[in-house]
């Protein structure tokens, strides 16, 4: 049997959880739990970088990990994990991911009550069984029953796209209250992953009180975890938990710092402070002695911005997308941090729907909803015939649309150029919708995969490469077809597809929409550096989608991506002339 990916890194996240309820040092759950991160985002397929003999070129994989993961790929087991599941119940790591339950009290209840599955918990819960244990109570009790009511809530990791807004609207609410200074959301929204976990706000302020009061009373709220003087911890009607701690503005550079993480990028932070005489946490750098003890009379540093904080340790400012411990203190200390892209550099939009196939609006609509977001040009993509769910465009139908595009570029010449496109099926058999003497016709083509995507590797790869090869297409749709947080990308061979991609010089989009985020941030970071061209576009079908383009910055940002590699931030004339050097 041959494993993914993921499943490496889940079994890796699984032997960390029952390292740690089995009590090893920290050190050694780290390593695993840090492997299991870096490989669920791993931008090529394992079986090939092994082949390569190049396992210990991966962050956090070194020989022991490397041979676990050679072992792994060709067994399809880790014996070590078949080994501690003999002697921890896998249950017990279902039970850790409850709320209010670590692997201590996890290991509790399994030595002390037999308990190794959430509902042996639930029934002990619900009798009454656990309230008389070590370190105990009846409102213990009572919050592990709310714990395990919350968990049968939640669907998983939330999407970003759904995590900000709510986020935001707390934060909108908490910063009206009178003596609310400043206030961030922080954490892995902040550094803008996919997915998120739970929500993290800071508020700097010198009256906690009234802000915490008016947090937890939100009409949002269903549960409330703590209710302190300087963190309350809620968990909203949608199952999603969110935490808000207030503090004085002198700590809010470390505050912030430590509260974006992630995990291992506030490792080195630490390590690097270590170097200059210092431990660092999210209230201060406290000055230490040769042993590493902190020297509690000697004065404190107190930093107000994250700036003050790398400036302290001798790095510039390291952008929050950047800190997964994936190279960014080491291209800091070099000083060869990217200027990443942001939103002022986005010109165009390649990629959106109408009335013709699933859209909501008119070109003309589009059009002009594009142009009041400052868009310098647009591309119609309908959806062609194949995609019958779609309403997708029969060749009839493309040419007599061509006509309208032509009619609507003309009435707004001057302030928006409107250009005509398609997003093409490609199809279960490798062919493409349309012709290439139709396709010769269109300003611009996006062929993208939207059925049969759990083909076998080789099936779904050689559809794939089949579109990049056609010097006709100019543009990679949403290559990997993921939907988040349900439906897994297809099972493509990246390397193959990377490298069909820089010979061909086609462009690969990074899908904007927040349930797609595809490509994902890590293979943005191949793919420039790889010399291959990418495209940040909404994949609009109403007015309100153009304004999801930010979701795509951030997972570019995320991925190391500049303004330069981005083909609708270059001037009109620049993309039209890459277009035509494609073929046209």
């Amino acid at each position: 049997m041959s494993l993914t990916n993921r499943e490496i890194a889940d079994i890796f996240e699984n032997v960390a959880t029952m390292l740690e309820i089995k009590g090893e040092i920290i050190h050694r759950v780290l390593s695993y739990r840090r492997a299991g991160e870096t490989l669920r985002e791993l931008p090529r397929d394992l079986h090939a970088i092994a082949a390569e003999g190049k396992l210990t070129e991966i962050p956090s994989i070194g020989d022991t990990l490397a041979a676990k993961i050679n072992e792994m790929l060709d067994t399809g087991k880790l014996e070590f994990y078949e080994k501690l599941t003999k002697e921890i119940p896998s249950g017990l790591v279902d039970i850790v991911h409850i709320n209010g339950v670590g692997p201590k009290k996890a290991k509790l209840f399994w030595k002390e009550l037999n308990i190794t599955t959430v509902p042996e918990l639930e029934a002990a819960a619900r009798g009454g069984k656990l309230r008389d244990l070590a370190g105990m109570g009846a409102k213990s009790e009572l919050k592990i029953i709310e714990g395990i009511e919350s968990l049968a809530r939640q669907t998983g990791r939330t999407p970003l796209g759904n995590a900000l807004p709510a986020a935001q609207a707390i934060l909108d609410v908490v910063m009206k209250v009178p003596g609310a200074i400043e206030g961030v959301i922080a954490g892995s929204i902040r550094r803008a992953r996919p997915t998120i976990g739970d929500v993290d706000l800071l508020v700097a302020s010198d009256d906690a009180t009234p802000i915490m009061d008016t947090f937890v009373a939100m009409e949002q709220v269903a549960l409330i975890h703590g209710h302190g003087p300087t963190k309350s911890s809620v968990e909203l009607l949608n199952g999603l938990q969110v935490d808000l701690r207030v503090l004085e503005k002198a700590r809010w550079g470390t505050a912030l710092n430590y509260f974006t993480g992630s995990q291992a990028h506030n490792i080195r932070m630490r390590e690097l402070a270590l170097k200059k005489g210092y431990s660092l946490n999210e209230h201060a750098f406290s000055p230490v002695d040769k042993e590493g003890n902190i020297i509690e009379d000697a004065p404190k540093i107190l930093c107000a911005t994250e700036k003050e904080v790398y400036a302290t340790v001798g790095l510039p400012w390291i952008p929050p997308e950047l800190r997964e411990d994936s190279g960014e203190i080491e291209a800091a200390q070099a000083g060869k941090l990217p200027k990443l892209i942001s939103m002022d550099d986005m010109h165009a939009d390649l990629h959106m729907h109408t009335t013709a196939s699933d859209g909501t609006r008119s070109i003309r609509e589009m059009a002009e909803e594009a142009r009041q977001r400052g868009r310098k040009f647009i591309v119609i993509t309908d959806h062609s015939h194949s995609l019958g769910i779609a309403n997708g465009l029969t060749i009839e139908r493309l040419l007599a649309q061509q006509e309208e595009v032509r009619k609507v570029d003309t009435e707004f010449s001057g302030s928006i150029r409107v250009f005509h496109g398609t997003e093409m099926d490609i199809n279960a058999d490798g062919t493409l919708d349309f012709p290439d003497e139709i396709l010769a016709k269109l300003d611009f083509v996006i062929a993208s995969l939207h059925v049969s995507l759990r083909q076998p590797r080789e099936q779904i790869t050689a559809r794939m490469l089949s579109a990049i090869r056609n010097p006709h297409v100019d543009l990679i749709g949403h290559p990997r077809a993921q939907i988040l947080p349900d439906r897994e990308p297809a099972d493509l061979d990246m390397d193959e597809v990377f490298n069909a991609a820089r010979e061909s010089g086609i462009a690969l989009e990074i899908n904007a929409n927040p349930r797609r985020l595809d490509l994902e941030a890590q293979f943005a970071r191949r793919a420039v550096e790889m010399g291959i061209p990418l495209s940040i576009n909404t994949d609009a079908h109403a007015p309100d989608h153009m304004d999801l383009m930010m979701y795509g910055v951030m997972t570019a940002r995320r991925g190391w991506v500049t303004a330069e590699s981005v083909i609708n931030t270059w001037p009109l004339e620049r993309f039209l002339q890459w277009t035509q050097s494609r073929g046209r």
